[in-house]
């Protein structure tokens, strides 16, 4: 009986511990990530994020967005209306509750503000989306995300868009 006491114990403590291990995680990741956004827009964006308890986290992020347009004298997109157009840079801060959990998968919203300029007056914008990550060997990791942007004194209101990107573990 002793033993059996004993034994049990110990396999409850490892599975516990275990447990433990996995759901505080508390990883650091630098994040690299491009995108397409309709309508007629690329972004890039860099970031820092904290994993915290059950794959919450919080990113910190700088992003550029480049709108390009068709050159009215050749009748399609060339060099100088292509980076000529309209650039914005900004940076902010997102907070990625976890929506979903699985065996090396997870899926969180992305709730930010931000704040930047676009070369002539001061912008800001409020994000959501959702983004799911697939984990890889040494905490390396891929993920894609759905994002919606709500420019604030931008060219264009709305953001719609999609990313991938990879997440190199600090």
């Amino acid at each position: 009986m002793g033993k059996k006491f004993i034994l049990l114990a110990a396999m409850m403590a490892l599975t516990v511990s275990s447990a433990f291990a996995q759901m505080s995680s508390n990883v650091n990741h630098l994040n690299l990530a491009v995108g397409a956004l309709y309508e007629r827009g690329l972004d890039a964006t860099i970031s820092y994020e904290h994993e915290t308890r059950y794959h919450h986290a919080w990113e910190y992020f700088a992003n550029g967005y480049i709108q390009w347009a068709e050159d009215p004298d050749a009748g399609h997109v060339t060099k100088q209306s292509f980076w000529h157009n309209y650039f914005t840079y900004s940076i902010g801060i997102a907070y990625k509750p976890c929506v979903v959990r699985g065996r090396n998968h997870h899926g969180n919203l992305r709730i930010g503000v931000s704040g930047g300029s676009d070369t002539e007056k001061m912008i800001g914008a409020a994000h959501i989306g959702y983004e799911h990550t697939y984990a890889l060997r040494n905490g390396f990791q891929v993920f894609w995300q759905i994002k919606e942007d709500v420019v604030l004194r931008g060219e264009d209101l709305f953001r719609t868009g999609v990313a991938l990107g990879v997440k190199l573990p600090l």
